[in-house]
């Protein structure tokens, strides 16, 4: 035997030869039929696997996340958050994790911006370098000077003096009390220096006192003591000027003489008065806040909390109102336009997931939010074909509560807590054996299923046949 013959003998596709094909098969129309449904059928999903082979995947993994550095224990927390009922000067940042560590530094990296009732930027709130000196045992043994405003009579003594500056106070307020001979002595000497009758006044409105509680209320007093400003032309949507300088005779007759200037045509009108030329304004018309910052926290479950905080007044947290506005909340570095080109959507979203997200409180009743913040690492690998490097970033999931309850100090707490995780995102293509191998599946699969359904449709034909044939169908 040849060698050529021994090769020919392991040949598992033999052929019929060509004289007894003829003799050996033959067609049928079944069987036709079936071939072209098979054809089709296999070239649908041939189709079908090709484009799955052109059209990559993206595949996720979960890995425990290590720090190889003291560095990397600490994770950036950048936020910008707008009160528009919280003062600058009230508005007190604090960051804290679960061990009880407090953030020294704080409060130089937080940059906050006076707003008016409109929302309108006035202008970056500056802390004052030194702390006001308030006058703490004046006694005043005359009779009252200050104008003892009410409901009834506040709207005829706002039109009746071209100034009228007004001390809203509730009895039982600490520094309300300091203040009152300060202000009874400051009113005798403003009135004593500017003999003009309507030119310039001061007065007083009790907060707690039935004939004036409407008027606090309406002017959302909701701090001991608040000095408002208050002129004969002001229209009805005039924001009023508030006073958050030194509180002492000199201080506040100085102040008040600003507003006689104006009226005089002095000095050109302002709402906004520096009577010492320090950079820190002692009166302005800005009635909320914008809070930004960046931090650098440790991975470790913590807060950042946002409450009113003043060593010179006390609050009615009844009327205490922190409704805000989360412009922005988010965790790492920032990202660069390239970077967010690259993140699938559904990440793109879940790192700001709380931007532009308001949270109202209710008029009249203590609340405070809560947001609970769960921070999760994303490494996010382009297709190498990109040539762009991977990209870190970190997404979060949030739920908001409110708790509303009496004794409870109105307040913001940011609760977050980085898990100790990293979600790695790459794209995944399919092997190119992968593709041969389902490609002869599906031709081979479909040949042979195919080959049994025509088996059987010729079996049952025939049978059906021969039964006929033995004249036993119907």
């Amino acid at each position: 035997m040849s060698f050529l013959q021994a090769i020919k003998s392991v040949d598992f596709y033999r052929k019929l030869k060509k004289d007894l094909q003829q003799e050996l098969t033959e067609a049928s129309a079944i069987g036709a039929g079936l071939s072209l449904m098979a054809a089709l059928v296999m070239l649908f999903l041939i189709f079908a696997e090709f484009s799955t082979y052109l059209t990559p995947t993206i595949e996720s993994k979960v890995v425990l996340d290590h720090f190889e550095n003291s560095v990397d224990d600490t994770l950036q927390v950048n936020f910008n958050i707008t009160f528009p009922h919280l003062k600058c000067e009230y508005a007190s940042v604090d960051a804290t994790n679960f061990m009880g560590t407090h953030d020294a530094g704080l409060a130089a990296r937080v940059s906050k911006v006076k707003l008016d009732d409109a929302g309108a930027i006035l202008g970056k709130h500056v802390d004052p370098k030194k702390e006001a000196k308030h006058t703490l045992n004046e006694k005043h043994d005359g009779p009252e000077s200050a104008l003892q405003l009410t409901t009834d009579n506040f709207e005829a003594k706002h039109h009746q003096y071209d100034v009228m500056i007004v001390n809203f106070f509730a009895p039982w307020c600490h520094w309300c009390q300091k203040l009152a001979p300060v202000w009874e002595q400051s009113s005798q000497a403003i009135g004593e220096k500017h003999t003009d009758d309507n030119l310039i006044a001061l007065g007083k409105v009790d907060c707690t006192a039935t004939e004036s509680e409407s008027l606090c209320i309406k002017y959302r007093i909701d701090a001991f003591p608040t000095i408002l400003v208050f002129r004969k032309d002001d229209a009805g949507t005039t924001q009023h000027e508030s006073y958050h300088g030194e509180r002492s005779v000199k201080a506040i007759t100085g102040w008040a003489d600003h507003f006689v200037a104006q009226e005089k045509k002095e000095i050109p009108k302002t709402r906004t008065v520096d009577t010492n030329k320090d950079g820190v304004a002692d009166s302005h018309t800005g009635v909320g806040c914008m809070i930004s910052g960046l931090l650098h926290v440790q991975r470790a479950p913590g807060m950042l909390k946002i409450q009113a905080v003043s060593g010179s007044h006390d609050f009615n947290w009844e009327t205490m109102d922190v409704s805000h506005m989360v412009n922005h909340l988010s965790f790492g570095p920032f990202l660069s336009e390239q970077a967010w080109m690259v993140l699938p959507p559904h990440i793109a979203a879940s790192v700001g997931a709380l931007d532009d997200r308001s949270f109202t409180s209710d008029q009249h009743v203590p609340t405070t939010h809560e947001h609970y913040v769960k921070v999760v690492r994303h490494e996010v690998s382009p297709p190498s074909s990109w040539k762009v490097d991977p990209v870190t970033s970190y997404g979060y999931v949030v739920h908001s509560n409110n708790i509303q309850k009496e004794g409870e100090v109105p307040t913001l707490r940011l609760n977050y807590d980085i898990l100790p995780i990293v979600v790695n995102y790459a794209e995944k293509r399919q092997a190119f054996y992968h593709f041969i191998t389902q490609l002869c599946a599906i031709v081979g699969g479909v040949f042979t299923v195919a080959g049994i359904v025509a088996s059987l449709m010729d079996k049952g034909v025939q049978a059906i046949r021969k039964k006929q044939e033995l004249g036993k169908l119907g």
